[in-house]
């Protein structure tokens, strides 16, 4: 969904500058695409846009698409050392100082799973929406800390 988001975003600033973060979500809402403002500032920071006079516009050159940072899988990998579950909240325990790359990796992932997240020092508390959501990103992110 997010890749189909983001392609969107590029398909209507091809079209020229959106002046403003609530006109590109409304734009964006007319191609089917219903996004909070946390989820779209993500999507413009990830996009590397940029806003100049006219508003926002796709970078100068978008040779490079891949984003500069880890992939989620690499963070878990990386920082992650073990995922338990509670009814609908899941605990991930991370290196110290793993934490907060953890959270902030499954924030931008945008999983329909994940309500939010808390980060400690060495602790990520995820909220899922319920039980059989916990469930399924409990497998997700133990698959990733391998």
């Amino acid at each position: 969904m997010k890749q189909q988001r983001h392609a969107a975003i590029r398909e209507l600033l091809a079209q020229g500058a959106i002046p403003s973060q609530d006109q590109l979500r409304r734009k964006l809402a007319a191609n089917g695409f219903h996004v909070t403002q946390a989820t779209l500032s993500r999507d413009i920071h990830e996009l590397k846009l940029s806003k100049g006079p006219n508003g926002y516009s796709s970078p100068a050159s978008e040779d490079d698409e891949e984003d500069d940072l880890p992939g989620i899988r690499d963070v878990l990998h990386s920082f992650g050392l073990e995922v338990r579950q509670a009814l609908n909240l899941l605990v991930v325990i991370t290196t110290t100082g793993g934490a907060q790359p953890i959270a902030a990796g499954i924030d931008y992932e945008d999983w329909p799973e994940v309500v939010g997240t808390i980060a400690g020092d060495d602790t990520v508390l995820i909220i899922c929406p319920d039980l059989p959501q916990a469930s399924t990103l409990k497998t997700r992110i133990a698959g990733h800390i391998g």
